[in-house]
């Protein structure tokens, strides 16, 4: 089912708006989808973004979408075949670092709302031309933080975003406080150790805190 850009961006900006965090996840055994994806959602962040960075990243993204009330995306999208490969898991959104034109074209084409990386004015006004004004922010820390955002906020306040790269608990307050932020990525949510443990509880709770961070989302 084809999708305008304006209709993925629109669907992009609402699934960001759902939570003021998107859990950015690296899974390395299927096993710990379906537990994980419960675990946030029961915390209050139902957004999650899975990496496709493992092996086992497409079969959790199939596992994770059988939770009720998570709506799951495939991250690191690099090539169409990547947007195929995440359409046929189940994905009901798809994230990359960066853009390009075939990408795209691959996203709207398969009716995968697209949420498209752009870090510099350039990068941006390409995607806003495109008809995207829901991007995310790659990445976020090491290419100048919150002052690059303000600073993108003057010249293109059309343009909405989704910091990525950096954010953690203790500066992700400071992202969601601007203006041209919806939401911010991270991955302290789902430590590692704790998933290795199976601390379902423990991520639950920092779940619970990352979606206290701001009351209501930023449309």
């Amino acid at each position: 089912m084809t999708m305008s850009p304006q209709e993925a961006s629109a669907r992009c900006r609402a699934i960001c708006g759902m939570a003021p965090v998107i859990p950015v996840l690296v899974v390395d055994d299927v096993a710990h989808a379906r537990p994980l994806a419960e675990a946030l959602v029961a915390g209050g962040l139902p957004v999650l973004e899975v990496t496709l960075r493992t092996p086992a990243a497409l079969a959790a993204i199939a596992e994770m979408a059988r939770v009720p009330g998570a709506v799951v995306g495939a991250g690191t999208l690099l090539r169409p075949d990547d947007v195929t490969a995440a359409v046929a898991a189940g994905a009901t959104f798809g994230v990359s670092p960066g853009a390009t034109d075939a990408l795209i074209d691959a996203a709207l084409a398969a009716g995968l709302p697209l949420l498209p990386g752009a870090v510099t004015a350039s990068e941006v006004m390409h995607l806003l031309e495109r008809g995207f004004d829901m991007l995310k922010f790659f990445p976020a820390e090491p290419a100048g933080g919150r002052a690059a955002l303000s600073a993108l906020a003057g010249p293109l306040p059309q343009a909405a975003f989704c910091p990525t790269g950096g954010i953690t608990a203790a500066n992700a307050p400071g992202y969601l406080a601007l203006q041209n932020v919806v939401c911010v990525g991270g991955s302290w949510v789902a430590p590692k150790t704790m998933l290795a443990a199976g601390d379902r509880a423990g991520i639950t709770a920092l779940a619970r805190a990352a979606a206290a961070l701001r009351e209501g989302p930023a449309l």
